[in-house]
């Protein structure tokens, strides 16, 4: 069953799917506070952090809209390049660290097919550290113009669930939407061999939008 707030809108923004968890108990919260603030001077001082919370909350969970770029390989995250790696097999490891504060709905690199959807469990230190290498993720393959391209999720110290939206099979289009991080992680991508990176470490990119290779 699709997210209840998957499609819906909260002032003209899309909110995330796989944000009810976290998301509804607490607007529910923010919202028994302030009906109640009237009358009480503990809910009323409740009612300040609670409501906090809750816009704190639709700003992580947002889901904008997106004009997808051209290209061939295109950014699966917002966030910050955070290394460039080549690999023993020939490919290059782009990885992209996520701060809180970006939008952490993850898009599609390329069209193509999903050949696998892999979780792995694992630990839960910082996105950032090295030792990240080993928490928890979810591995994705799939199959494209440029041949297999692997995607990896990678939760955080905070972010202790990853939601893929798609399963084994799916067909995708360059920019669709295929899954959720929540709070701070970490997205990376392999570029097969031959293809150069366009970014550099320390440059912001924005899922669907900004460009991983050069032509």
């Amino acid at each position: 069953m699709p997210d209840s707030t998957s499609s819906a809108s909260r002032g003209g923004v899309r909110i995330a799917r796989g944000a009810s968890p976290w998301l509804l108990p607490t607007v529910a919260t923010a919202a028994l506070s302030l009906a109640r603030a009237r009358k009480s001077g503990r809910w009323a001082a409740a009612a300040v952090p609670t409501t906090a919370l809750a816009a704190g909350m639709l700003w992580f969970f947002r889901d904008p809209e997106r004009e997808i770029t051209d290209g061939r390989v295109i950014s699966p995250a917002d966030g910050v390049v955070q290394s460039i790696m080549p690999w023993k097999d020939g490919r290059t490891r782009v990885a992209i660290f996520m701060s809180p504060l970006n939008v952490h709905v993850n898009r599609a690199p390329l069209a193509g097919t999903v050949t696998s959807v892999e979780h792995i469990p694992g630990g839960f230190v910082p996105a950032f550290n090295k030792e990240s290498e080993n928490n928890e993720r979810v591995v994705w393959h799939f199959d494209t113009e440029l041949g297999d391209i692997e995607m990896v999720q990678i939760a955080g110290a905070v972010a202790r669930r990853i939601v893929p939206y798609l399963p084994e099979g799916t067909k995708v289009e360059q920019g669709e939407r295929i899954g959720l991080i929540r709070f701070g992680s970490r997205v990376d991508i392999y570029l097969p061999e031959g293809i150069d990176v366009a970014v550099e470490v320390g440059q912001a990119t924005t899922a669907g939008v900004t460009r991983i290779d050069r032509d």
